[in-house]
C-alpha cells in the first residue's frame, strides 16, 4: 500500500497535481482522481446513513461496505493494483437477496424520499451511480480490473433496495411516482 500521511498540509498539490500510491503524479482533474473522489464521497454518504436509525445488523454490514470502498479507493490510487475481489461482489449479491426477499414487488416507479434514512440511502445510490459512471470512463482510457465496476453496480442496486427497507423500518412505505399528476 501507499504511504500513510503524517502531515496533511504538504503543499505538493498546489500546482494541480496529486500523488498516487505508486509514487507517480497526476492531474487533480484526471479521471482516476475523479473516480477516487466519487468513491470517497460515497463512503462519506454511507457514514451519514450510519447516523440514522437502522434495522438490526445493517450498521455492521454498511461498515463492512465502507471498508470495501476504502479498498476500492486504494485500488484506484495504485494503478494496476487489485484490492477488490470477486468475493466482495458476491457478498453484495447476498445482501441484495437478503434485503430484497422481504419486499413486495414494485408496481410503479418510486421517488427518493419517505423517511430520512431512506432518502439518505437514495443519495448513496445516486453518488454510487456517479462513481460507477466515472469508473467506466476511466476504464475506457486506462486498464482497470472489472471487480470495482461490478462492486459499484451491485452497491447502487443494494442502496435502492435498502431505501425501500428503511422506509418500512420507519413505519412507512415507498413513495410512488404518479404519472397522472397535474402539471
Amino acid at each position: 500500500m501507499g504511504n500513510r500521511l503524517s502531515k496533511i498540509a504538504t503543499r505538493t498539490g498546489d500546482k494541480g497535481l496529486t500523488g498516487l500510491g505508486d509514487g507517480s503524479r497526476t492531474g487533480k482533474d484526471s479521471l482516476r482522481v475523479h473516480a477516487m473522489g466519487d468513491v470517497d464521497e460515497l463512503n462519506s454518504q454511507i457514514g451519514m446513513l450510519l447516523c440514522e436509525d437502522l434495522p438490526a445488523g445493517l450498521a455492521s454490514e454498511l461498515l463492512a461496505i465502507q471498508h470495501d470502498l476504502f479498498d476500492l479507493g486504494g485500488e484506484l490510487c495504485i494503478p494496476g493494483y487489485q484490492l477488490i475481489s470477486d468475493q466482495q461482489v458476491v457478498k453484495l449479491d447476498a445482501l441484495l437477496e437478503k434485503y430484497n426477499s422481504g419486499l413486495p414487488p414494485l408496481q410503479e416507479f418510486i421517488l427518493p424520499g419517505g423517511s430520512r434514512s431512506a432518502a439518505a440511502a437514495h443519495i448513496c445510490r445516486t453518488v454510487c451511480r456517479r462513481a460507477e459512471r466515472t469508473l467506466v470512463g476511466l476504464g475506457m482510457a486506462e486498464t482497470i480490473h472489472p471487480q470495482p465496476r461490478q462492486y459499484l453496480n451491485r452497491l447502487s442496486d443494494l442502496m435502492f433496495v435498502l431505501s425501500r427497507v428503511l422506509n418500512r423500518h420507519a413505519g412507512g412505505s415507498d413513495v410512488l411516482w404518479r404519472r397522472d399528476t397535474q402539471k
